[in-house]
């Protein structure tokens, strides 16, 4: 086993990221190819994914974009089939999401229904067609993006905190399923983190000022702050972590 910051060397593994054309997805792709990674960038808007791989090359990275629609569970299959024909996936990060805020009492099924396979059953479709190839190796790494809200709530979001605890529990689930046969499969739980996905609240004055007063760091979080996170998980230093969800959240969780 290696010692010191060479556990923490990805040179040699390939590591896909689902929803990784932008945001957290995009950050953890940068920062795993910086460890040395080749990555494979997933999303289902193709100029967009082209556009993300031609930045990471310009870098210096070695990156494949692989298109699919990652709640569609036979496409995920076929897609991953097809890209393990020719080179192996060593590293999955499931970060594929979306947010939709209502009240419960007014939430539209609709959209209750798209967080539900949106936030749940990709981190499912990709993890199984991954493992499926990740077992017989007798190797791999599930990397799963749960949320403070995997053990917080909020007004306004009780579905999509009820998707983030779902995959808190699926995360041990596949620990408790694939340890025996080699996987490491463990979960991030970021905080609030400036993104996209977040765009809304970041401009918000009144949430900004709540959210530093509530949060012992005092700050929103930078995405760059979570890749130290997913290369730890991704590497040999944290090969006896499994079922493990690792909460990055400026100290919100620990705190009343």
């Amino acid at each position: 086993m290696a010692t010191g910051t060479a556990m923490f060397d990805l040179s040699g593994k390939t590591a896909l990221i689902t929803g990784s054309s932008q945001g957290i997805g995009f950050a953890l792709a940068k920062g795993l190819a910086q460890a040395g990674a080749a990555i494979v960038l997933n999303g289902r808007d193709t100029a967009k994914l082209e556009k993300a791989a031609d930045f990471l090359r310009s870098d210096g990275a070695t990156v494949h974009t692989l298109a699919f629609d990652a709640t569609d569970n036979a496409a995920v299959a076929e897609a991953i089939d097809g890209f393990e024909a020719a080179t192996q996936i060593d590293i999955l990060i499931n970060n594929a999401g979306m947010q939709h805020r209502t009240p419960l009492h007014d939430f539209p099924a609709d959209k209750f229904e798209q967080l539900l396979r949106t936030n749940i059953s990709t981190v499912f479709n990709v993890g199984q067609a991954c493992a499926r190839h990740m077992i017989p190796r007798g190797a791999g790494r599930i990397i799963n993006i749960a949320s403070v809200q995997t053990a917080l709530a909020r007004p306004g979001i009780a579905p999509y905190t009820a998707t983030k605890g779902a995959v808190g529990n699926l995360t041990k689930g596949m620990a408790t399923d694939w340890a025996p046969h080699g996987l490491n499969c463990n979960a991030i739980a970021p905080g609030y983190f400036d993104t996209p996905l977040n765009a809304a609240l970041v401009n918000d004055p009144k949430f900004s000022a709540w959210l530093e007063n509530r949060t012992p760091a005092g700050r929103w979080g930078k995405v760059e702050e979570l890749v130290g996170a997913a290369i730890f998980l991704s590497s040999e230093a944290s090969s006896f972590v499994n079922g493990h969800t690792l909460f990055v959240d400026g100290g919100i969780t620990a705190c009343l």
